[in-house]
């Protein structure tokens, strides 16, 4: 019973996966840059969309500053790959999110979505450290990250060919979300561990609900859109990943 639930992460990530190629290409909506935002101020378009990206900035680099100190930390040294690459990756997502949303296009599109890629591949390689016996992780770090920039690329290099497809990018967007609790529950993570982590992800599908209700939480609110919402729920979906590293340093 052991060995089968612990071959069950990989047993689901790979029938998602065939799940995927089976379906067919998932193009990205056509309409996907109309954002509800239209606000302007100190001259900067887009304003809520494109400040609120400072959350990303600031978690990053609260992260980078507390836990640089304690990488070599009994608690966190074997992680460390992962979740340096996740913290980085942050960091560069708040100036990619920030340069598409001054002017957003599928050519700016593609430097915002480099950095989140890399940020669930952090996410990933640094969790599966924590969990899984023996896993490897600066080999899974580089694979996953290889992995996150492939999938943005293929989105990319599809998109100009007329025929996008999100399928891999979207496969990394989601797996953090199954695969992290499935982790935690097999290997039996400490309870500070698995309710920090699942107010994270519970944050981030949040996050991601307001996502795709952008204009209508615009119109409801008057003054933040759902995308504005967005990069602010998922800043705090990462503070709190961020706090607990913390207090595990301690």
């Amino acid at each position: 019973m052991d060995r089968l639930l612990a071959r069950l992460p990989f047993l689901l990530t790979l029938s998602i996966t065939l799940s995927l190629l089976m379906h067919g290409r998932i193009a990205q909506f056509p309409d996907y840059h109309a954002f509800a935002d239209h606000s302007v101020y100190f001259g900067i378009p887009h304003a809520t969309d494109v400040l609120s990206n400072i959350g990303f900035a600031f978690v990053a680099l609260w992260g980078l500053r507390r836990l640089l100190p304690l990488r070599e930390h009994a608690a966190l040294n074997k992680c460390w790959p992962g979740y340096s690459l996740f913290l980085y990756a942050l960091l560069l997502t708040a100036f990619g999110s920030t340069f598409y949303h001054l002017a957003p296009d599928n050519a700016r599109l593609l430097w915002d979505r480099l950095p989140i890629a890399l940020v669930c591949a952090g996410l990933l390689a640094g969790v599966r450290a924590d969990t899984v016996p023996n896993a490897e992780s600066r080999r899974d770090t580089i694979l996953l990250a290889i992995f996150a920039l492939g999938s943005v690329v293929w989105w990319y290099i599809s998109e100009l060919a007329g025929a996008g497809d999100l399928r891999l990018y979207l496969l990394l967007q989601g797996m953090p979300l199954i695969l992290i609790p499935l982790w935690q529950a097999i290997y039996r993570a400490p309870k500070v561990e698995r309710i920090a982590f699942g107010a994270a992800i519970f944050l981030y599908a949040v996050a991601k609900v307001t996502e795709v209700n952008d204009h209508t939480l615009m119109n409801a609110l008057g003054v933040l859109s759902g995308h504005t919402l967005k990069h602010l729920l998922a800043a705090a979906a990462a503070a709190v990943i961020v706090h607990r590293l913390i207090q595990r340093g301690r």
